[in-house]
């Protein structure tokens, strides 16, 4: 179902493209009136996209959308600036944002040379934990390990966990379903993040994986210290993204993932970090007043939209651009016409 609605979404807008009507709103008062967050995750290094393209898109998908940025004449701005123009009343027409979720290395090698070649100004929402402990992301890497060695049939996770289970790595349900017991192993035995990323080398050795060789590519690493340094001396804006990654239901243990991250963002980049991003999109409207108390001014969801003056500034909408959206789709997007279209939200509200 979720493929027919996207297919048809599709022809609505190609209709939509050669009758002028994209071309039409992007140029109305109502668009200029409104800021379209685009919002990304990662660029893929090797194979990443065909991996999880709902993560990942592939360097040239990445380069046709700054080219459909530069041919539309768009007005890319950095997200304080943009948002203080909002409020101003002030937005220049056709105003987009950049932003880009975790801080993957990627963003360091792909994106941000992009960017620079555009004069692209671009916010990075870090999470800082595997940035200061710079090895691949436990669930991800384990995930892409386990797409990896596919062909291998059926694996048994007792020599990981202990436990005596058996799942198909040919199916993605039964690669989720690996990772879930891992994850839970993992928790279970309070491993560290040295002994998850040991776990990771035990699961690459038992696969077939040459872990040391991914690891030596950075597949599925955070940038570093130094790199976030750097990019932040250019320029980059570096904001909030909790500190592992995580959005907790008690306000002080929320206090703390925001004040860990923001003392880490500001130390590396001098930078005041004011703005975050909710960790895989999800959200309760109960911490909203916690975040007022922690001085946060804006945060972002994965729920489609574009911002208005009358856009809560802690729930602001965002669309979530992937290796799966169509060209005619971003471009519906970027006008603002696919913003009328019917549309569920990315991520959400926590136990919406």
């Amino acid at each position: 179902m979720r493929q027919i609605l996207r297919a048809a979404k599709s022809v609505i807008v190609n209709a939509a493209h050669r009758a002028g009507v994209l071309d039409a709103v992007r140029d109305s008062r109502w668009r200029q009136e409104r800021l379209l967050i685009l919002g990304y995750h990662g660029v893929s290094l090797e194979d990443e996209h065909e991996w999880d393209p709902e993560l990942y898109m592939s360097p040239s998908t990445f380069e046709s959308r700054l080219a459909a940025l530069d041919r539309g004449g768009y007005r890319v701005l950095p997200l304080a600036e943009a948002l203080a123009a909002l409020d101003g009343s002030r937005l220049p027409p056709r105003s987009v944002v950049l932003t880009f979720d975790d801080g993957y290395f990627d963003f360091y090698v792909r994106v941000f040379p992009a960017l620079k070649a555009r004069d692209f100004p671009a916010t990075v929402y870090l999470t800082t934990y595997y940035c200061e402990y710079n090895r691949p992301v436990f669930g991800p890497v384990c995930s892409y390990m386990l797409w990896k060695a596919r062909h291998i049939g059926t694996l048994n996770v007792r020599p990981l966990t202990g436990e005596d289970q058996s799942f198909s790595l040919a199916t993605a349900e039964g690669r989720r379903s690996v990772v879930r017991t891992l994850v839970i192993a993992a928790e279970r035995e309070h491993l560290s993040a040295g002994e998850k990323d040991e776990l990771a080398g035990r699961l690459a050795e038992h696969i077939g994986v040459d872990y040391a060789e991914l690891r030596a590519k950075r597949i599925l690493h955070l940038m570093n210290t130094e790199e976030v340094t750097e990019l932040a001396d250019q320029g980059v804006d570096f904001q909030l993204h909790t500190h592992r990654h995580r959005t907790p239901g008690d306000a002080e243990s929320l206090r703390r993932e925001i004040r860990d991250n923001r003392v880490r963002i500001e130390r590396l980049t001098n930078q005041r970090a004011l703005h975050l991003c909710y960790p895989s999109g999800l959200y309760d409207r109960a911490i909203l007043p916690w975040l007022q108390s922690e001085q946060v001014e804006s945060a972002t969801t994965c729920d489609p939209g574009l911002v208005s003056s009358r856009s809560s500034r802690l729930l602001l909408p965002r669309f979530m651009d992937t290796q799966l959206v169509s060209a005619a789709k971003f471009e519906g997007w970027l006008s603002g016409a696919a913003a009328f279209l019917p549309h569920r939200r990315s991520y959400g509200e926590a136990g919406g």
